[in-house]
């Protein structure tokens, strides 16, 4: 019955973000969203880690024990709106989210990193940021 109740939970979660996605729309290149607040300030948040490139807050909305966003300090909209000058901070975001799982304790028995990009990858947030779940066994396929 746990299981049963836990899937039915896990779908009700996945349609409120796919939900999400389907509404959402493309911020303005003021970059006005809530991860554009949370870095100007406007919005508290504890960050798990900092620096001078990125940020890594835990998700309010935790899909795993440990769910955690890492998150450019540039405002790129998604991947698909990164480009040749922001290989950099790609690959430091990735290798902060590895930081992040090892620092919080849960990188030895594995992770999983995920990056939601436009309406049909489920992302509602339209600012680049990378999910770092972990903490209990994950299941495949994600989606």
């Amino acid at each position: 019955f746990v299981s049963v109740r836990r899937a039915v939970l896990s779908l009700r979660l996945f349609s409120s973000e796919v939900h999400k996605a389907q509404t959402a729309s493309k911020p303005s290149a003021s970059g006005d969203t809530i991860f554009a607040k949370i870095l100007n300030g406007t919005i508290p948040a504890k960050f798990v880690h900092q620096d001078d490139v990125c940020i890594a807050i835990r998700d309010v909305n935790p899909q795993a024990p440990h769910h955690i966003l890492v998150i450019p300090r540039k405002p790129i909209t998604g991947i698909s709106g990164a480009s040749d000058e922001d290989k950099q901070i790609l690959g430091h975001l990735l290798l902060t989210a590895n930081t992040v799982a090892k620092d919080l304790g849960f990188a030895d028995d594995g992770f999983r990193l995920v990056i939601n990009d436009g309406k049909h990858g489920a992302q509602s947030v339209y600012y680049l940021h990378v999910h770092v779940l972990g903490g209990r066994q994950l299941g495949w396929p994600p989606g």
